[in-house]
């Protein structure tokens, strides 16, 4: 049986609300090449309401709101709009009806001002709107009132902004554009404590107006804090609707993968006596006076508020950034990376933080990807051994238990974890002593987190050092030996991750002493 069949008959009618709704979504269908994305998916969203779509990487929530937003075409199904069957067939006949959406890649451009990013493409300006810098002014004023940023000078460069201070700005472009319904692809993915707390504001004060909210996210913390009700697909189907104040995070989860995870096992410790990496007094343009060592077999996670220097950590360690002060040791020996090529010989590695734009070949196949660093390794007299490749990429398909077509797919048309797997399975296949991990598990499902987590530890077991940079504490506390907190380039202290709390870590990464660990 199907799981739509299986899981949509346990669902009862009295998990709508009684207003009638504002959008109704059923059967639609979309493949991309051999690729099916949605089959027979639904949903249902009414004013004035956050209705958060869930789903592992893979399920189809991305694909859906783009077409509900009139980004991508459907193959089949029929969409109503304020009870009236609608074609969505661009994105300007979407916003036309009064659907947004704020994509998790922002669309916006750096070079243009705060005011000419709200206006551009705004269907409104086909009247002859915006003319005159004075009418664009007095345009965008109530939009940046709305959503907290009245203040801001209108012409200000995009590229001037924070990340959450960007992500208003494409609210705000929404609001401008009479939007009702507002799609949310992984909004608070980039955001620190404080920008999702103001975001959450802004929703409320959206919802309280009448707007309607739709929120793809996978942080079950964040979905029960804002949610009304939550829709749930799996494999492009849909599989349930739950208010959120009638379901838990077991009950999510479980519909999310088709059977209840088992509780994390306790977590074991493989750190050793032997010291892999030694570094004292770690100086580069952002980091001051950093040391600490890290074992073999151990994983020591990195923590700080935004700016606090810990993905510079990872570029000094990676030859990407300047190291002007300090010294490390590797395996005993003096290392000071001249180039990303000598960190790699070295026994090296780093998975960054942004996947698409640092770390992948997006256009590329995700066997290439797998195996872009080690190519001298399956290449004779300068050519690629196409057998000894395509051999390397179905191991690390299976190791990692990546869901692709085929190891030729492009890995664009991959979902965000199994991104993610193929970036972790090509250090699989290099080797690294020590592995630096900047944010591996963000804006990925649970089930892809478990399985980050499972290969993190299983790296462990083999004796590797894992550095481990999260934005979640509980992560952090889950995964690792030691946690090192850092402010404003600085280490501020070191905390063993069996005892420490959550608030400690807080409190620590908002003081500047520095430490040595």
């Amino acid at each position: 049986m199907s799981a739509t069949v299986s899981a949509t008959a346990d669902v009862p009618r009295n998990d709508a609300t009684a207003t009638a709704p504002l959008l109704i979504a059923r059967g639609v269908e979309k493949h991309f090449g051999g690729v099916c994305a949605l089959r027979g998916a639904n949903l249902e969203v009414v004013e004035g309401e956050v209705h958060v779509l869930m789903g592992e990487n893979g399920a189809g929530k991305s694909t859906l709101a783009k077409v509900l937003a009139g980004v991508v075409l459907p193959d089949a199904g029929e969409v109503l709009f304020r009870g009236q069957p609608v074609q969505l067939r661009t994105p300007l006949e979407a916003q036309r009806r009064g659907i947004g959406i704020v994509f998790q890649e922002l669309d916006l451009f750096p070079h243009l001002s705060v005011a000419e990013n709200i206006v551009i493409g705004n269907p409104r300006g086909e009247r002859g709107l915006f003319v005159h810098p004075t009418e664009i002014e007095a345009f965008c004023r109530p939009y940046m009132e709305q959503v907290g940023l009245g203040a801001l000078p209108r012409q200000t460069l995009l590229s001037g902004l924070s990340v959450g201070q960007m992500q208003r700005v494409a609210i705000a472009r929404a609001l401008s554009m009479n939007a009702r319904l507002i799609f949310m692809d992984e909004p608070t993915s980039a955001l620190g404590d404080e920008d999702v707390e103001r975001l959450f504001g802004l929703i409320r004060k959206l919802t309280a107006r009448g707007v309607a909210i739709v929120y793809v996210s996978h942080k079950m913390q964040e979905i029960f804090q804002i949610a009304d009700r939550i829709t749930v697909m799996r494999d492009g189907c849909y599989i349930g609707t739950r208010r959120a104040a009638k379901t838990n995070v077991r009950e999510i989860i479980t519909m999310m993968v088709g059977r209840e995870l088992a509780d994390a096992a306790p977590r074991i410790s493989h750190r050793r006596e032997h010291v892999l990496l030694s570094v004292k007094d770690l100086r580069t343009a952002r980091l001051d006076h950093v040391s600490f060592d890290l074992h073999a077999g151990e994983v020591v996670g990195v923590a700080g508020l935004v700016g606090a220097g810990r993905s510079e950590l990872g570029k000094a360690l990676f030859g990407l950034d300047p190291i002007t002060g300090g010294s490390i040791e590797l395996e005993a020996v003096s290392y000071r990376p001249r180039s990303v090529r000598d960190a790699i010989r070295r026994g090296v590695g780093l998975v960054p933080e942004d996947r698409k734009g640092e770390g992948l070949m997006m256009r590329m196949s995700v066997r290439a990807n797998c195996t872009i660093s080690v190519l001298p390794r399956l290449s004779t007299g300068g050519f690629v051994r196409g057998e000894a490749e395509r051999e390397g990429a179905q191991r690390i398909l299976e190791r990692t238990r990546i869901k692709t077509t085929s190891y030729d797919a492009p890995v664009s048309s991959l979902s965000g974890g199994n991104q993610q797997k193929v970036l972790l399975g090509r250090w699989l296949q290099v080797d690294p002593t020590v592995l630096f991990l900047d944010d591996p598990a963000r804006g990925i499902d649970v089930g892809a987190k478990r399985d980050v987590y499972a290969l993190i530890a299983e790296l462990a077991e083999r004796g590797k050092g894992i550095l481990f940079v999260s934005s979640e504490l509980p992560e952090l506390l889950q995964n690792c030996d030691r946690i090192l907190v850092l402010h404003d380039g600085r280490l501020i202290g070191c905390l063993d991750a069996a005892t420490a709390t959550q608030e400690q870590i807080m409190a620590m990464a908002t003081r500047s002493e520095n430490a040595v660990c």
